[in-house]
């Protein structure tokens, strides 16, 4: 085993705190890394504080995390030693189940084993992620870095990235279709810059008057002030596609009168009960499809890495050192990033 050094949270209502613990020796099938970067995910501040009733103390957040490959264990052939790597949402998976042969591994049948805060298949002790100098993770689960990319600013493509671009390839956008995309924070204005990539025409949906020019500088071909009942009125029916990046309660109804008939609603940001309730009105007379995406598989990961490398997009970061976790964290609370920090781990 080798020490690792980390930031970890040791209760819901202390601030995270340093934290060293042993990091497992490479099993046949490992990859060692050295993190070099990790992007700061809400997720990360929800497990902090058990938001979702499901977390085990101390815990190390991360998972979008750029390194350096140190070592590999003796089976493993796609990397080497200086490579550098990436390591998002997910450590591990059954992968016999038709999901993971399906190459979905984030829908494994048996569960997936997220990078913190699961139990490890093979030993039974707790993941631990990025918020550290190190980490051990399954080849299979392990990505190459394509060339040429920005590595700070791609650390949260392995999450927000990743997120945004599974669902819009699996319902097939692309030239022609109309999206908007609900919310313009860390997953919404990733949203805008890969559903232009993909051909799409973009409109950013946002409550806030102030968010109008951000968008369109993320490259929104236009802005709809979803609190102005004139601006909506205006866009009725008019999408193929909507993106719901909105990670709070929201009323999903003007914007469901929003899609063309057929049209399909696509929430990656709530997991919460839809309230106030959807009306059946909305769906039924105009064969309107409400759904859910989560992250993606590993495929589908290194194929949006490659996408934003070919054609230079990056996730607009504030980079940040590792002392300052806490009142990151904060500012995370209150919405002021734009749109993610990413920590410099040469800083623990």
């Amino acid at each position: 085993m080798s020490e690792a050094k980390a930031y970890a949270a040791f209760s819901a209502e202390k601030p995270l705190a340093p934290f060293t613990f042993d990091r497992r020796d490479p099993r046949p099938d490992d990859v060692a890394i050295d993190i070099m970067y990790c992007g700061v995910c809400h997720s990360d501040l929800h497990f902090a504080k058990n938001d979702w009733g499901m977390t085990q103390y101390p815990i190390v957040p991360g998972h979008e995390i750029v390194g350096r490959v140190t070592s590999v264990g003796n089976k493993v052939t796609r990397f080497k030693e200086g490579d550098i790597v990436g390591v998002g949402c997910m450590v591990d998976s059954c992968r016999t189940c038709s999901a993971c042969q399906d190459g979905v591994e984030q829908y494994c049948l048996n569960g997936f084993t997220m990078t913190y805060g699961s139990e490890d298949r093979q030993d039974g002790t707790m993941t631990q992620g990025g918020y550290s100098n190190k980490i051990v993770v399954s080849d299979h689960f392990v990505m190459k870095m394509p060339e040429g990319i920005d590595l700070a600013s791609a650390a949260p493509i392995l999450c927000a990235g990743i997120t945004t671009y599974s669902p819009l390839k699996h319902h097939g956008v692309g030239e022609g279709h109309k999206v908007g995309i609900i919310g313009m924070g860390g997953l919404g204005h990733m949203g805008v810059k890969l559903a232009k990539a993909l051909g799409a025409e973009v409109t950013v949906f946002t409550r806030s008057d102030a968010k109008v020019e951000e968008a369109k500088r993320n490259g929104a071909d236009h802005v709809v002030v979803s609190s102005d009942q004139a601006q909506m009125d205006a866009v009725a029916e008019t999408f193929d596609f909507m993106l719901d990046t909105v990670p709070v309660q929201h009323d999903i109804n003007p914007y469901l009168a929003s899609l063309k008939y057929d049209g399909t609603h696509i929430i990656v940001g709530l997991l919460e009960p839809i309230e106030p309730a959807i009306e059946g009105f909305n769906l039924v007379f105009k064969r309107r499809v409400v759904a859910g995406s989560l992250i993606g598989g590993i495929a589908e990961t290194e194929e949006v890495l490659q996408l934003c490398a070919d054609q230079g997009i990056t996730c607009d970061v504030e980079m940040l050192d590792i002392n300052n976790i806490n009142e990151g964290f904060e500012r995370m609370e209150k919405g002021d990033v734009r749109y993610r920090f990413v920590i410099d781990m040469a800083t623990i």
